[in-house]
């Protein structure tokens, strides 16, 4: 890469419309060099639902501007249903939508500002569809950089994990519940009222939609690039975050696709240029590096970069937050993790070692179990990490190995094999894989969960015969982590992962009579194999604070009914775009709660305040929604109000009763 190249001055087009063969005009927030109607610039696209004019606002000025200034137009688009763009939505990763991304990867391939290539880029939603689309290979989409995204919509995304319903299923499906019905900007669109109570009207309740599909069926293949990794043909860039719940998907996208490259760091759900936990990169140069390659032809060297740089995080104490992790980066030249030898330890009376032995080991966990696993997604920079594991190992069957005589470099997914009954046809485990620090202090490394009715077939579920001893496997999420000398690695196995998973609708008894633990362990890094430049960004978006941002998390136990509550509080503040001058604000609340002793009494409840403020106009939308199961079914219950100047204008109740399908 000419790094001498000289910046291109850029414009902005605000509300740039791209109409579709069926009439629906979506809109486009363009970034491009003021001179690229003689000098064609390649288009990187992002997709997203997220509301490019107050939803990603803050993230876009830091990233599509400096891509322009350097020879790209970029082009963030409101997907239809969402934010100033015509039409409805009706699911996320529709093959509408996909479809409608194809088509526009044509449009703006044609435009006399583009070169003729496009790339595409997102984080999670965007990261996803971009692989998405690439498997329907549009010609000129050259290139990808996929972000926190998943291969396996039912295996890793915010619905189901081993085979057990993750509580994101309802909060993400509360967050989009309240995302897509909110209006355009009344100053984009005079309609803007029409289209609003069109949203509010047909804005479908995902969390009942994606609880209907409890098995990995057609409904999760769609869009499962892991299906058919051939069908990509654009290059692909792939980058996650060991703060993430999406740390597996850059391994296997190494691994399977030629010419993928992969990079994994500390962060929660953000781009690396300005995510946490620190250290940050300059990700903005490398994604340059990548779309100079593959849509400019330039050889910038990214085809001699190692396949897989992943961050080895040090031990630390155990923390809900961290504004830092100490580690290292390393390298691996050819592929990513799969080559990693391991080392095997036993499930034995005497823990976690290398001789094998008889064992019995009951485990029937209180229902509140899994109170330190933090958000199943930390994103929203509140205390979301796991904390301190000694309260859950308390409640757990826990194996420890002796005190390491040598750091130990565990890197790649550890895979857990256990031999088992249960005295329950249905059931379900959670596999914690933990650092124990000298003073007893219990960091959680990685961990997998398994709905023990998807043991063989995830597409197939089958009951577990009570009483009878069956082998079950699970893989463990990928991580980099040094296990230091005198520390000691705990193997911990619980029946209930709650606030995290569902609970199973009765409390089962989960006999353990054996098992193993492989644990992928690398040469130990000695030093830095690898370097980033430094985080580099536009300048940051320019709005006023009119309420400051705060996050809270509490957990409280009633002392009279035995009730454990967690309440959590995200509150993102309100601010004035100082650009355009709209007003926004938004409140997002979670509640659950279970009695230690009945899985039934697991419920959770979801509540969204968003407002926007322009000349004179006020709008807000209350969104709710509850959840709550029996031995057969779950419930659901969602309420929508919407205010326009603090009068209901709208609203809306829903509510569904879903049959438990061996979950």
């Amino acid at each position: 890469m000419n790094t001498a190249t000289p910046l291109r001055d850029i414009e902005e087009l605000p509300d740039h419309g791209l109409t579709l063969s069926d009439g629906t005009r979506l809109s486009a927030r363009i970034w491009r060099p003021v001179d690229a109607a003689d000098q064609p610039v390649p288009v990187v696209l992002e997709y997203l639902p997220y509301r490019k004019r107050d939803g990603t606002a803050a993230r876009d000025a830091l990233t599509h501007p400096w891509f322009a200034q350097r020879g790209y137009a970029c082009v963030r688009v409101d997907m239809r249903g969402n934010g100033d763009s015509d039409g409805l939505m009706t699911d996320e990763y529709t093959a509408q939508e996909l479809a409608d991304a194809v088509e526009l990867i044509h449009l703006l391939a044609a435009e006399p500002w583009c070169s003729g290539t496009v790339g595409m880029m997102g984080i999670s939603w965007g990261g996803f569809n971009s692989l998405q689309v690439a498997a329907l290979a549009p010609e000129p989409l050259k290139a990808v950089i996929t972000l926190c995204s998943t291969v396996d919509r039912f295996a890793d995304d915010i619905h189901y994990k081993g085979g057990c319903l993750l509580n994101e299923n309802l909060g993400w499906g509360a967050t989009m519940w309240s995302y897509s019905s909110r209006a355009p900007d009344p100053a984009l669109r005079e309609d803007w009222r029409d289209v609003w109570m069109s949203r509010l009207e047909n804005e479908p309740f995902l969390p009942a939609t994606w609880l209907r599909h409890q098995r990995r069926d057609a409904y999760w293949r769609h869009g499962s690039v892991i299906e058919d990794y051939a069908a990509i043909k654009a290059k692909v860039l792939a980058l996650g975050g060991w703060g993430d719940a999406y740390k597996n998907a850059v391994p296997q996208l190494v691994q399977a696709l030629p010419g993928a490259k992969g990079i994994v760091g500390p962060w929660v759900h953000k781009y690396p240029h300005f995510a946490v936990p620190e250290p940050r990169i300059g990700f903005l140069q490398e994604a340059l590096r990548w779309w100079d390659r593959w849509l400019k032809d330039i050889d910038t060297g990214v085809e001699e970069d190692p396949d897989y740089r992943a961050y080895l995080m040090d031990s630390v104490r155990p923390a809900r937050w961290y504004t830092e992790r100490p580690g290292r980066w390393v390298a691996e030249a050819d592929g990513a993790t799969a080559h990693i030898p391991h080392r095997s330890l036993y499930l034995s009376e005497h823990g976690l070692s290398d001789g094998r032995g008889p064992i019995s080991v009951p485990i029937s966990s209180p229902q509140d179990t899994g109170a330190e696993a933090g958000e199943y997604c930390a994103i929203w920079l509140g205390p979301e990490m796991p904390g301190d594991q000694r309260e859950d190992d308390a409640r757990s069957a826990t194996f420890d190995t002796a005190a390491a005589d040598q750091d130990t470099d565990i890197f790649g997914a550890p895979k857990v094999r256990l031999r088992l009954s249960s005295d329950q046809a249905q059931a379900q485990i959670a596999v914690r894989l933990c650092d124990v620090h000298p003073d007893g202090a219990s960091t959680r490394i990685t961990y997998g969960v398994l709905n023990l009715s998807q043991r063989e077939d995830p597409s197939e579920p089958r009951p577990m015969p009570p009483g009878a001893p069956m082998p079950v496997e699970l893989w463990l999420d990928t991580i980099a982590y040094r296990l230091p000398k005198g520390h000691r690695l705990r193997l911990a196995v619980s029946t209930a992962y709650w606030p995290l998973i569902w609970p199973a609708p009765v409390a089962a008894t989960v006999t353990l009579q054996g098992g193993s633990l492989h644990l992928p362990v690398r040469r130990p890094a000695r030093r830095e194999e690898v370097r980033f430049p430094p985080p580099d960004a536009a300048p940051p978006q320019r709005t006023e604070s009119l309420r400051p941002a705060q996050n809270s998390r509490t957990r409280t136990t009633d002392m009279a009914t035995g009730m454990v509550s967690l309440h959590i509080e995200d509150d993102f503040g309100k601010s004035r775009d100082l650009d355009h001058g709209l007003i926004t604000g938004s409140i997002a609340r979670e509640h659950w709660q279970v009695h230690p002793d009945d899985p039934l009494s697991a419920r959770g409840r979801c509540h969204w305040t968003d407002e926007l403020e322009r000349d004179g106009i006020r709008l807000r939308t209350e969104a709710h929604c509850e959840m709550w199961s029996d031995a057969t079914h779950f419930h659901l219950r969602a309420r929508m109000e919407a205010y326009e100047n603090d009068t209901l204008v709208f609203e809306r109740d829903h509510s569904d009763q879903i049959a438990r399908d061996h979950i």
